[in-house]
C-alpha cells in the first residue's frame, strides 16, 4: 500500500519550493522533479487551492510558499491532493464511512482501520518540511 503517485509528486514539488526558496516557474520546477509540466501544473493548482502555494502571473510570475516551511505538514500537502488519509473507504470522519457490506453501526475492522488510520495521519502531521530540508534527500 503507497499514497498516489499525485501526492508523491506534491510532496516533492513543495520540498523543491521549499529547498530553493524563492519563486520558481512551473517549467523548472517540472523539470528538476521529472514530472510532466501537465501534471505539475495541475498539482501546483491543488497546493494553491489549498494554501499551501502562492501563484504569481505575469513577468516574474511563478510559484512560491504560501508559508514557512515549518509550517506545512506533509498531511497538509496530502490532504490538499487527495484528501485525508484513510486505510480504508469504511474509514470516515470520526470512525464513521462506507461499509461494503451495508452494515450500520461499527465493526472491529473499522475500528482497528480507523485506529491505523489516525496514528499515520498523526505522524504525517509531525513532519514539516523545515525538518524535510535537514535531511539528505535524492532527485
Amino acid at each position: 500500500m503507497h499514497i498516489t503517485q499525485e501526492s508523491d509528486y506534491a510532496v516533492r514539488i513543495v520540498y523543491c519550493l521549499a529547498k530553493c526558496g524563492t519563486r520558481r516557474d512551473a517549467r523548472g520546477i517540472s523539470e528538476e522533479m521529472c514530472v510532466t509540466l501537465r501534471f505539475s501544473l495541475k498539482i501546483l493548482g491543488k497546493l494553491v487551492s489549498s494554501g499551501i502555494v502562492e501563484s504569481y502571473k505575469g513577468n516574474r510570475g511563478g510559484y512560491e510558499l504560501a508559508r514557512p516551511a515549518s509550517e506545512i505538514t506533509l498531511k497538509d500537502v496530502i490532504d490538499a491532493v487527495e484528501g485525508p488519509y484513510r486505510l480504508s473507504r469504511c474509514v470516515g470522519e470520526g470512525g464513521a464511512g462506507e461499509c461494503n457490506r451495508g452494515a450500520s453501526g461499527c465493526c472491529t475492522f473499522q475500528k482497528v482501520f480507523h485506529d491505523i488510520s489516525k496514528s499515520i495521519n498523526e505522524q504525517l502531521a509531525a513532519v514539516n518540511f523545515q525538518m524535510l530540508l535537514k535531511e539528505p534527500a535524492g532527485k
